[in-house]
């Protein structure tokens, strides 16, 4: 029998983000174009795994291509003032039409339940109708916007009652007043109001450009990462810098910063031309887009109880290798105290112990270890100086390591190869002969 070890590696993996998005909101918007050139299908997949998951979702669905179309064929002109279309009665019209020809496509591809395939056994419902209530935008710069407008209000009531049941909902680009008139919105202005008010776990954006990665060689990468304090220093920077992003990234990356700042947890921009994007952003460590929250992900915290599967997720590998020794699952939870441990989005990514020896003003650095994914983030660099920051405040003047692979990582530090010699007499007589270990020292200047 052929054993997929990569397999149950990468299953194992996932788990902690299945268990951590049951029951979470997530508001997934995409545009037109995902729907005319049948990349629909592939995402269709991914949302019924989503649902599947217990994962509660809100799709909204942009026009603009379809709306586009049946201007031109109809001969009618498209005016915009900036970046908004002015929707008179006739462009009012292409685009109730557009919406609801998409509407119907998606319903189907919803619906389908093919044997032998991922929607096989596939029972989703879907939920659509006015839970927009919109107003018009106005005159703006002299222009009468006409028909164009903008969210007023999102039925939070009435979609978390949809989403208890079980059921998808999908919003359309169009709003409704209290008077009877219809409004042509914009898609992340419906994606960005409706995941603020349902305080949704999660906003996606797929757009048309790739999110972290370099857009057709010339626009730079957006982060992988970015705190809403970073994203608008981005938007901030020299009209170059600014005007050298995609045109997605000025378009959304706004949208991302204002949902974050008003209850969103995360905002993720990715590329809708990625099979499997929203899989790939949401159930990897490092994800393939960019992802917004209102502040760093990445912090420093004592361990707990709770925090020894994670801890031994993470050292296992090492230990096997025997660049660790090993540490029982019993062993770990009495010594728990000892250790810190970086968190990056939930995640444990990093830990390190410090054992003090008080009567010889000493501490060891033991079990430093960080996720292969989060090596380059200063991660290792954090855990030390927190290390450190401990042993000083306990009085301690030296730090020492115990190391067989990583020699040159902790001479880069300030620590100086010395003798068994050197180490604390408790220490030095359990000293294994057989690891060989080398020994490194720091000396800290005492904390003022």
């Amino acid at each position: 029998m052929k054993i997929h070890t990569g397999f149950v590696t990468w299953f194992r993996s996932v788990a902690p983000y299945i268990y951590a998005f049951r029951g979470k909101t997530f508001v997934i918007a995409f545009g037109g174009e995902v729907v005319a050139d049948g990349k629909f299908v592939g995402l269709v997949h991914d949302l019924n795994l989503l649902a599947s998951l217990g994962v509660r979702l809100v799709l909204v669905h942009g026009a603009r291509p379809q709306i586009e179309a049946r201007l031109k064929e109809r001969g009618l002109r498209t005016t915009y003032a900036g970046s908004l279309r002015v929707t008179d009665a006739e462009a009012l019209q292409c685009a109730k039409e557009s919406v609801g020809h998409i509407r119907v496509d998606i319903e189907a591809l919803l619906s389908m339940g093919l044997p032998n395939s991922p929607m096989a056994n596939a029972d989703i419902r879907l939920a659509s109708g006015n839970f927009v209530t919109a107003r018009p935008m106005g005159v703006i710069d002299g222009t009468d916007l006409m028909y164009t407008g903008e969210v007023r209000r999102i039925a939070v009531a009435a979609i978390r009652a949809r989403l208890e049941q079980g059921e998808m909902v999908l919003l359309s680009p169009l709003g409704y007043s209290p008077t009877g008139e219809i409004f042509n919105l914009t898609l992340e202005n419906v994606a960005t109001e409706t995941a603020m008010a349902l305080k949704a776990e999660k906003l996606v954006f797929l757009m048309d450009t790739a999110g972290a990665e370099a857009a057709s060689g010339e626009a730079p990468e957006l982060p992988r990462e970015l705190t809403v304090a970073q994203g608008k220093a981005l938007l901030a920077g020299t009209p170059g810098e600014t005007s050298a992003l995609c045109e997605d990234a000025r378009l959304y990356l706004p949208c991302a910063i204002r949902a974050c700042e008003h209850g969103v947890a995360r905002v993720h921009l990715i590329s809708r031309h990625v099979d499997g994007a929203i899989l790939q952003e949401l159930f990897t460590h490092g994800g393939i887009g960019s992802m917004v929250a209102e502040g760093s992900l990445q912090n420093l915290r004592n361990a707990g109880i709770r925090d020894v599967g994670g801890i031994l997720q993470l050292i296992e590998p090492l230990e096997a290798d025997g660049t660790l020794v090993r540490r029982s699952r019993e062993l770990l939870e009495m010594e728990i105290d000892r250790f810190i441990v970086a968190e990056h989005d939930g995640m444990i990514v990093g830990c390190a112990a410090l054992y003090p020896f008080p009567d010889d003003k000493a501490g060891e650095l033991a079990c430093l270890t960080v996720h292969a994914d989060y090596r380059s983030t200063g991660c290792g660099d954090a855990l030390l100086r927190h290390v450190e920051t401990r042993l000083q405040s306990m009085g301690g003047r030296k730090l020492f390591v115990l190391t067989t692979r990583a020699a040159h990582w902790f001479v880069e530090r300030g620590f100086r190869e010395t003798g068994i010699r050197s180490l604390p007499g408790i220490k030095r007589g359990l000293y294994n002969y057989r690891r060989r270990s080398k020994v490194f020292i720091k000396t800290m200047a005492p904390r003022v």
